[in-house]
């Protein structure tokens, strides 16, 4: 439970942690070339491909889910190669950016934010342009809290022979991804969202596919060298090639006893709730949702316009002063333009009517004509 003392989270990430994953963290350290963490660490392997759904290999990372990302272009990109980057919020930004540094050629695809990249605009960009090694795509945009349709994506990415890189950092353990049958070739999470996990680990599943790819590239990782994973990984008993954050393996193999014990297809029905209930409150009391489609809308994040009578700071501000509740801003271009709920990992309906209801108060102190207890009205029939 959270303390009294304690703000409750309700951003994009980091998100609440449970008591017992805490606890776990406590445990002492242990030898990690020995076979406690090779058991552990093939424990954890295996429960992340049941939430990624691959039979792929897959690989956790002592980094945060940005250092999965700059794995997966570091290992397979050599100067020169063209990297297809659709561009609709901060976080498909930072593939294009990534690309850059190790000498890709980013082949910006520019979508108006508050709109998600759909199958029909990526196949136009790969017949128009020649030899695309890679697209990148963020799923779960949490700048601007839109989600990526990836199935008829991945599809056409497999069609042109491209590798298929996807950021699901905000959205793998909360939403429905199945990595094989979406044909994402390397799939990039992290441990701070809905894994309900401190920031400070990243997941990356490779596809048989990819590894063609990085076996012909001469790559410019250390770090981040996956075929030094999966070398270590082959070993008796499997280790990591560098020092590992013990701690957070402790955290992490606790945490996905709890998810696969709620059931994976329970956790992703309850972030579905959540969001709803959430948008309908929303709704409710007359603001604006920001992507430009409900259907795009993120199961993990909601993006809301913030009424031009209104000012960013004061709105949160009295959210996080008089009810001890952080929500987000916007970035980048939105700043001061919308504000983010963020309802991943272990939020409940508990959290979310607390949160509604200190967005009225808050509303209503700064003039706003809402009706009291509309939003959390709409939430509550969600949740009945």
């Amino acid at each position: 439970m959270r303390g009294v003392d304690e703000e409750l989270l309700m951003i994009p990430g980091p998100t609440f942690v449970a008591n017992s994953t805490l606890r776990a963290m406590s445990r002492q350290m242990i030898n990690h070339r020995g076979k406690k963490f090779g058991e552990m660490l093939t424990e954890c392997t295996e429960n992340l491909k049941k939430v990624f759904r691959t039979k792929n290999d897959l690989f956790i990372l002592t980094s945060s889910g940005t250092g999965a990302m700059e794995a997966a272009i570091s290992n397979t990109i050599e100067p020169g190669d063209k990297v297809l980057c659709p561009i609709y919020g901060k976080f498909s930004e930072r593939f294009k950016l990534i690309v850059e540094a190790f000498g890709g050629i980013p082949v910006e695809l520019p979508i108006e934010w508050g709109a998600v990249p759909d199958s029909g605009q990526i196949e136009e960009a790969l017949e128009r342009e020649e030899d695309i090694k890679a697209v990148t795509v963020t799923h779960n945009e949490t700048s601007t809290g839109v989600r990526v349709p990836l199935h008829d994506i991945g599809k056409i990415v497999k069609k042109h022979n491209a590798l298929f890189i996807v950021d699901t950092i905000s959205s793998m353990g909360g939403d429905h991804i199945p990595v094989d049958d979406w044909k994402i070739d390397l799939c990039i999470s992290g441990s701070q969202k809905c894994f309900s996990l401190p920031p400070g680990l990243a997941f990356i599943s490779v596809s048989e596919k990819a590894w063609e790819v990085i076996n012909k590239t001469k790559r410019r990782a250390f770090y981040f060298s996956l075929p030094d994973y999966l070398e270590s990984y082959k070993k008796d008993p499997p280790e990591q090639p560098y020092t590992p954050a013990l701690t957070f393996y402790y955290a992490l193999q606790n945490s996905l006893r709890l998810l696969l014990d709620e059931g994976l297809e329970n956790v992703i029905a309850r972030h579905h709730k959540m969001a709803q209930a959430t948008r309908e409150a929303i709704k409710a009391l007359e603001l604006e949702l920001f992507p430009e489609r409900e259907e795009t809308c993120s199961v993990t994040v909601t993006a809301v316009k913030i009424p031009k009578s209104v000012q960013d700071k004061e709105l949160r501000g009295n959210i996080q002063k008089d009810h001890g509740i952080l929500i987000s801003g916007g970035q980048s271009a939105l700043k001061g333009k919308i504000f983010r709920i963020g309802h991943m990992g272990h939020v409940t309906d508990k959290e979310i009517l607390m949160t509604i209801y200190a967005l009225e108060q808050s509303l209503k102190k700064l003039g706003q004509r809402i009706e009291l207890g509309a939003g959390v009205e709409a939430a509550m029939k969600v949740f009945m």
